[in-house]
């Protein structure tokens, strides 16, 4: 009879230091890759922070939004497809928490439309005499767009963002944004004031 117990011992010992070295560079992998996602994640805060404080309206439940977005984005960081946009991807994740907390308090387009009154609050950096007017003035006349044309003039305009960028945020078409674009700059220019001319 054959003694296969050395045999057997040998080869347990040789799958066990694999399954370790394979387990090991999967870790390696996927902490590299964690390590890559947030270093391309750390430069859009400020961009990430804009449009916060754009939907928010309110400096400390914007940097609240952004901690949230950047949380979330880190926890789901396997989602995300490398190659893709990861700017729109994360501005898709604080769109998204946005709306989740001000659906839980009323419905979506009431507490939207409800800040078209809410204008004027955020003017302690603005420039003053005719500069600081028109500033106040845009920033009145862009609070009476609806909310997505609202939406669609900032992602484009404010943010720099490509047509597509934009649309994969809102969860539209390409051309569903141009159109809001084009539609909420002709309703800007109809109510511009002669210190936005």
């Amino acid at each position: 009879m054959v003694n296969t117990q050395g045999y057997n011992d040998g080869m347990c010992e040789r799958s066990q230091e694999e399954g370790s070295a394979l387990k090991h560079d999967n870790f390696q992998d996927s902490s590299t890759s964690a390590s890559h996602f947030r270093k391309e994640l750390l430069p859009l805060i400020p961009a990430l922070r804009a449009f916060a404080r754009f939907l928010a309206r309110n400096p400390s439940i914007a940097d609240d939004l952004v901690q949230e977005t950047i949380l979330r984005a880190l926890a789901k960081c396997e989602q995300y497809e490398p190659g893709t946009n990861l700017k729109a991807w994360v501005f898709s994740i604080l769109r998204n928490l946005f709306l989740e907390q001000v659906r839980r308090a009323k419905k979506e387009q009431e507490v939207l439309d409800t800040y078209a009154f809410n204008v004027g609050s955020n003017t302690t950096n603005a420039p003053e005499g005719p500069a600081r007017q028109a500033v106040q003035d845009l920033d009145h006349m862009l609070w009476q767009l609806s909310p997505l044309l609202r939406e669609a003039l900032v992602l484009i305009g404010a943010q720099e963002m490509t047509y597509e960028e934009a649309a994969s945020i809102c969860g539209a078409s390409v051309g569903t944004m141009k159109a809001r674009v084009s539609r909420a700059r002709a309703e800007l220019l109809k109510h511009a004031s002669p210190t936005l001319q």
